[in-house]
């Protein structure tokens, strides 16, 4: 099984999931964890975050993708 590693923590679901999305369209796949008992305690995402994790070997990658703006990527 591969490593994962958490590349990013984002205060709630919505900016994870478009982080994720925005690393799929990188053609990096992501994953999410959650720290809010299965939905039932959604509060806790706001104490302990979101954590969006990818491959061990996508992990610098995936960082610079997060890390670029829209205008950056557009100039390369």
């Amino acid at each position: 099984m591969e490593n994962f590693i958490v590349v990013t923590t984002c205060p709630d679901e919505v900016e994870a999931r478009l982080a994720q999305a925005t690393l799929a369209a990188a053609g990096i796949e992501a994953f999410l964890k959650f720290e809010d008992t299965g939905g039932m305690l959604p509060v806790l995402q706001q104490s302990k975050g979101v954590r969006v994790l990818v491959a061990e070997e996508n992990v610098e990658e995936a960082k610079t993708v997060l890390t670029t703006t829209a205008e950056e990527q557009t100039e390369q």
